[in-house]
């Protein structure tokens, strides 16, 4: 009778762990807002055939494809632009006669055929001429081609040297560098309940004048109709110099929109965080952002994250190993309004979050703020 009640209790308890586990993914598979890496899934569609805004806007849609597109586009472009001029020199030589006869004198010497005229075309733009084709003065046609041909090469080259130097430059390259933390964390500061993230910079270099914020997203449907709302969170310190990794905090305090929402609430709530870093890198002078979202499934209640900055002889050593590190620490499991009323007190053991099965011990961090549970198997 006991193997068969431990067998039944097992199997309850996997059936609840996997029940669990495919909730967890349900949670985590739930149509986004924006991606972790600050994409938005927004698909716009426009009016069948307008390229208009691609068009117009041609610098920024070159800059914008891809890169095996581009080197595409621009491989394309330059033999294209060879064969053009190709044909028209082979035009010219061709009504002067130059393919007819080798007798006469030619518009462009060498050149007879159309494989003369390409190879021409291609050593007048890229200007390496090989010194048996050149230029005569028989013909005033082609002393036309071959100016407008010059103009069109250096005109062309500014536009590719331009795009290719811009998007090297880009922001999104910088901004993979500059990272929040895969989630996010409720805990006590100063006994108030604070939702907090992390923001590091991977590179190490000095960032200055950076300002994050935050906004609560939500869509709520009208009458048949999608309607995102959207609410600016309070942070306690917005303006950020990212010497180090910073924890970015925002109290649960009357006003917020987090505020009546507990840990049971927070599994049934369909919002998405959308934080983001807008910044002037030190070594460049330019301006990036970076970007990502939490979904209540992203936010950790009841945990903290681990301290990752220690004081060398020499130098402060991060260690970037532990930057999305947790660890569970005592919260009331209320939310922020049932706490501040009194019912969720951090000296009521029935309303605090268990680290694991075991005594519980108390131990003070070496931050003021916060309190970390340490377990006795």
């Amino acid at each position: 009778m006991s193997t068969e009640s431990e067998e039944n209790i097992i199997d309850t308890n996997h059936t609840s762990v996997h029940t669990l586990s495919k909730k967890n993914e349900k949670e985590r598979r739930r149509l986004r807002y924006m991606q972790k890496d600050g994409r938005f899934l927004v698909a716009f569609q426009k009016p069948p055939g307008d390229w208009s805004p691609y068009i117009l806007d041609i610098f920024t849609t070159l800059i914008e494809i891809r890169w095996r597109m581009m080197f595409l586009l621009f491989t394309l472009s330059y033999i294209l632009s060879w064969i053009f001029f190709g044909l028209c020199y082979w035009l010219i030589a061709h009504i002067h006669g130059d393919t007819q006869s080798s007798d006469n004198d030619p518009c462009v010497d060498n050149v007879r055929g159309f494989t003369g005229a390409f190879l021409f075309s291609m050593e007048t733009q890229a200007t390496i001429g090989y010194g048996n084709r050149g230029m005569t003065e028989n013909c005033i046609g082609a002393i036309i081609v071959v100016t407008v041909h010059n103009l069109f090469s250096c005109f062309f080259d500014t536009i590719i040297i331009g795009i290719i130097v811009a998007k090297m430059a880009s922001a999104r390259r910088r901004s993979q560098a500059v990272r929040f933390s895969s989630s996010a964390v409720v805990n006590l500061r100063n006994r108030v309940l604070c939702l907090s993230w992390r923001l590091g910079d991977f590179r190490g270099n000095h960032i200055l004048e950076g300002v994050v914020k935050a906004h609560l997203v939500r869509h709520v449907k009208k009458r048949g109709s999608v309607v995102m709302l959207y609410q600016d969170l309070d942070l306690e310190n917005p303006h950020v110099v990212l010497v180090s990794p910073t924890t970015i905090v925002h109290k649960l305090k009357p006003g917020s929109p987090l505020y009546r929402i507990g840990p049971d609430d927070l599994k049934r709530k369909k919002f998405e965080l959308l934080v983001s870093f807008t910044y002037t890198a030190d070594s460049t002078g330019m301006l990036h952002q970076t970007r990502t979202s939490y979904t209540p499934a992203d936010i950790c209640w009841g945990q903290r994250f681990h301290d990752i900055l220690k004081v060398g002889k020499k130098h402060y050593h991060v260690d970037y190993a532990m930057f999305n590190e947790t660890t569970w620490v005592p919260v009331p499991m209320v939310c922020a309004e049932a706490y501040e009323r009194g019912s969720g007190h951090p000296n009521e053991r029935n309303s605090l979050l268990p680290s694991a099965t075991g005594n519980i011990y108390w131990a003070t961090t070496n931050s003021p703020e916060e309190v970390v549970v340490q377990t006795s198997l």
